[in-house]
């Protein structure tokens, strides 16, 4: 092994993962604003036939975000921070480079293959696990190999503290990989029909009600495992590194880490209030989202008390403008989801586009403001560049937070319109409104929200750009880094 004091981090698997989520975002988003211009505009649906209904792109859009984009940053910042938290570097091991490396090609060529199957109309119709058989285990097989190389690496670390980002990371890789096994039990439907279906689609284990909440335990909390603790195990790590400011509390990060583990895991059955499952346990669902507040507002107060008294950094560096808004977004989403759990509320949000628009202050205003903060932040330190340009981060941050305004309040908007004349009776007790009425009436929001999704998108785009620059022709930088970002006017 290298001294500590020569020791030289290998970027060379972060590099990688650094391109996929730039490259799955790009694809994730420009689908996600297709699809939300075709509840505008239906006749959008049928440019290319069967392949471009929202039908079929709509789980392209959901699975390339979450497991393309979300999963490629979650791993280039894991490749990123665990050798400088764990004090060591990937070089230093063939086998952790090699396993890495296997990683990223199997993660690329599988990614690839699920896009494909879902376009070609492959799926199991179960939301955030759409994939057939086959593709799942090329999954296990791409998680169990992250596993390795995470429990390799912390191994040989030469720091005994395990920092808190390393906590949430295994956390990330013990929840979902427990979760998505007992989810995507199934069998093909040639072997459970006596060789009449198909080979390639299959059936899930379970059944009726316990098919139902053993997807909500997996859906509510592939959520919890990956949009929320991977994107904390950054936060912890790139706020302070680039704000120069420690963590506020390292005790209420462990808090609100328990916290989270114990009371996620029982919220998933939220999504099925007033079905037939058991009244207990949508009780349960209810009370413990409730209860969630508290631990997502422990990290998320965390993180803002770090700021305590450097609130100035807000105006001189965009990167931590980026880290405290996506601070205050968790902070919103985490207020918004346990609201809509509680019965009432739910009694009119549930199946209404409140939902979605729930779904997407979480998605664009935390993860993917905290991925491209973090992908900012690693650029001049793997690249050895500065970033290309201030001012277009600047232009891209306020493209994207007027985007995200218009698009969750159209959305508020239009799921308490719905939910509302929904429920609408006459004195008769007969519906005042037909499904049409309300869709009728909707289409002036679903307008705003594929504006706002062109607008969103359009900042990406100027991030992806940026990136590009950075990494190609942006200056060179040869003297060691401090904690604020180098960027170029």
């Amino acid at each position: 092994m290298q001294s500590n004091a020569a020791l030289e981090y290998d970027y060379s698997v972060v590099k990688l993962f650094t391109y996929t989520t730039i490259l799955f975002g790009i694809l994730g988003m420009l689908v996600g604003t297709l699809i939300a211009s075709q509840l505008a505009f239906p006749e959008l649906n049928y440019l290319i036939g069967e392949y471009g209904t929202f039908s079929r792109l709509r789980p392209i859009h959901t699975d390339v975000v979450v497991y393309g984009f979300l999963l490629s940053g979650i791993w280039a910042t894991f490749y990123y921070i665990s050798q400088r938290v764990l004090k060591v570097s990937m070089a230093e091991s063939k086998f952790i480079m090699t396993i890495a490396k296997i990683h990223f090609w199997l993660y690329f060529v599988g990614a690839l293959l699920a896009v494909i199957s879902l376009l070609l109309g492959y799926t199991t119709s179960k939301e955030y696990a759409e994939f057939e058989w086959p593709i799942d285990i090329v999954v296990v097989l791409i998680w169990v190999l992250w596993g390795v190389a995470m429990f390799a690496l912390i191994g040989m670390r030469r720091e005994k503290s395990l920092y808190i980002s390393m906590w949430y990371y295994i956390a990330c890789f013990l929840g979902v990989a427990m979760l998505y096994l007992f989810n995507n039990m199934e069998v093909p439907t040639y072997f459970a029909s006596g060789g009449i279906g198909s080979i390639m689609h299959s059936v899930s284990m379970y059944s009726g009600t316990n098919d139902a909440l053993v997807q909500w335990w997996f859906g509510h909390n592939a959520v919890a495992f990956i949009f929320t603790v991977g994107i904390i195990a950054q936060i912890y790590y790139f706020l302070p590194k680039e704000s120069g400011q420690a963590i506020y509390s390292y005790k209420l990060s462990l808090l609100s880490f328990w916290g989270l583990m114990f009371v996620y895991l029982w919220a998933g059955s939220h999504h099925l209030l007033w079905s037939t499952v058991p009244d207990w346990m949508q009780t349960m669902g209810s009370v413990f989202s409730v209860v969630l507040i508290l631990p997502s507002w422990g990290s998320a107060i965390n993180m803002l008390l770090t700021m305590k008294g450097e609130w100035n950094q807000l105006t001189e560096n965009p990167l931590i403008k980026l880290m405290v808004l996506a601070s205050t977004f968790y902070m919103l989403s985490t207020i918004e989801g346990p609201i809509q759990a509680i019965k009432s509320v739910n009694a009119i949000a549930h199946f209404t586009d409140w939902i979605p628009g729930h779904v997407h202050d979480g998605v664009l205003g935390w993860v993917v403001f905290m991925t491209m903060a973090a992908l900012f932040h690693m650029a001049p330190r793997i690249f050895k560049r500065e970033i290309y340009s201030k001012k277009l981060i600047e232009t891209q941050f306020w493209l994207q937070i007027t985007a995200i305004v218009l698009y969750f309040t159209s959305m508020w908007i239009a799921g308490i319109t719905q939910g509302m004349m929904w429920r609408a009776v006459d004195e008769y007790g007969n519906l005042m409104y037909s499904f049409i009425d309300t869709v009728d009436v909707l289409h002036p929001y679903y307008v705003i929200r594929a504006l706002a999704g062109l607008m969103y998108f359009t900042g990406f785009v100027m991030f992806a750009y940026n990136m590009y620059k950075t990494i190609t022709s942006s200056r060179v930088i040869t003297e060691e880094l401090t904690n604020k970002t180098p960027m170029a006017a």
